[in-house]
């Protein structure tokens, strides 16, 4: 068990090489660690396993379970997820703003990796291997320090992401894990701002209040989704209840999993009847303001509940569902400024004015059109994977992907040129 400090000497290290390696050199890499995965998989699996058994023995919560598991089929998906990542455009040494002022300095930006990243994560042990790739893709060193209940899963994946960096003469030092428990250690690596350059916590809340107010180190955050959908009164709601039904159903354990619908008062009485029954079928439970099951003459049931307070800014991350209506665009806007976490909002509609209209008027990560909150991510918008879904207003906003994980530096060339 090394200290945090060696960890992240080590890293440090291990980056300052790695943008002598070319970008051929880190796709076979990575073309590498997915095949690895898939030849260890039997043994993942086995580690998973202790994984999962400890975490049912303390009483883990079902949605955490759920993100812990990694069967068969999600071993061989991450991997094709490592292999999707090798074969993106290299996001390094990209020449742009390029110009010869006057005096004839020749001046230029070039994309360079950010430098080391630490990440801090719970339950999903897929963020190892997802941040592993994205990061060693785009030249950036890696602190990965993942949750206990997920010690196994994530010992098992670090050392098939060692043994690819061996077995391609690159820094095995590159990505570190930090395989000690102790909340003590995560209070040490906030503290290494000589050495890490961004730190990335993906969690729940109280881990990213956390390290905001104890890092030292840039913090980037997200992740956290209050997702919503505003059924406007001109939407198709044959295509609207399907659209709904996916946000909703189709993984409802993640953070662009949908939370609250917002449905046009003009639609409500036709389509809320039809929206509760689905929702049964789908085993969804439903919260409902307690006037509004006064007014449609709803009966409070297993799969019919009046709000409680605190609902409305309650990441679900099961089958729960908030409906409420609203009386205009107007008044859909106003509800989500107030209880989105700026991840994932969407309208669906028909009006194309309407649409603009939201456009503008919603600042989230992702704002969706007539699609479901799903789709953020980053395989599914192109990026391969992402490191996290960045909520924040600064340098990344929505899924993190390779570039995301680069900044630029000033190429400047003269003739030994001096300024007058």
């Amino acid at each position: 068990m090394k200290a945090v400090l060696e960890l992240c000497s080590q890293a440090k290290t291990a980056f300052r090489s790695l943008p002598f390696f070319s970008a051929k050199q880190r796709t076979m890499l990575l073309i590498s660690l997915a095949d690895i995965l898939v030849e260890r998989c039997d043994l993942i699996e086995k580690e998973n396993r202790k994984d999962v058994d400890e975490a049912q023995a303390t009483g883990l919560s079902g949605a955490m379970l759920e993100r812990l598991l990694l069967d068969h089929e999600r071993i061989v998906s991450m991997a094709n997820g490592v292999r999707s990542v090798a074969i993106l455009p290299d996001p390094l040494d990209q020449i742009f703003d390029e110009r010869i002022l006057p005096n004839g300095l020749h001046v230029q930006k070039q994309r360079v990796p950010l430098g080391v990243l630490a990440v801090i994560y719970e339950s999903r042990p897929n963020v190892t291997i997802d941040v592993a790739a994205l990061a060693l893709k785009s030249g950036n060193a890696v602190i990965l320090r993942g949750g206990k209940e997920s010690l196994h899963t994530n010992a098992a994946l670090a050392s098939c992401v060692h043994e690819a960096l061996a077995t391609c003469s690159m820094p095995v030092g590159a990505v570190q894990f930090l395989d000690d428990p102790d909340r003590k250690r995560v209070d040490e690596l906030l503290s290494m701002d000589h050495y890490v350059d961004m730190l990335i916590p993906r969690g729940g809340a109280e881990l990213h209040t956390y390290c905001r107010k104890n890092s030292r180190i840039p913090v980037i955050t997200g992740g956290i989704g209050i997702c919503h959908l505003f059924v406007d009164e001109s939407a198709n709601l044959e295509k609207a209840l399907e659209v709904i039904v996916n946000a909703k159903v189709q993984r409802p354990t993640v953070c662009n999993a949908l939370d609250t619908v917002l449905l046009h008062e003009r639609i409500a009485s036709s389509f809320l009847p039809v929206l509760l029954k689905r929702m049964q079928q789908e085993k969804v439970v439903v919260h409902i303001p307690e006037p509004q099951i006064k007014k449609f003459s709803l009966h409070c049931s297993e799969f019919v509940r009046s709000m409680k307070e605190g609902d409305w800014d309650r990441e679900w991350l099961s089958l729960n569902l908030n409906i409420t209506i609203v009386s205009d665009l107007a008044e859909a806007v106003d509800f989500i400024r107030e209880h989105s976490t700026a991840h994932s909002d969407g309208i669906l509609t028909e009006d194309e004015q309407n649409a603009n209209q939201f456009l503008k008027a919603v600042d989230s990560a992702v704002v969706y059109v007539n699609a479901s909150t799903r789709f953020t991510d980053g395989a599914e918008l192109g990026l391969g994977a992402e490191v996290a879904i960045s909520t924040q207003r600064l340098h990344a906003r929505g899924p993190m992907g390779l570039q995301e994980l680069t900044t630029y530096k000033w190429v400047v060339r003269g003739n030994y040129l001096i300024r007058e």
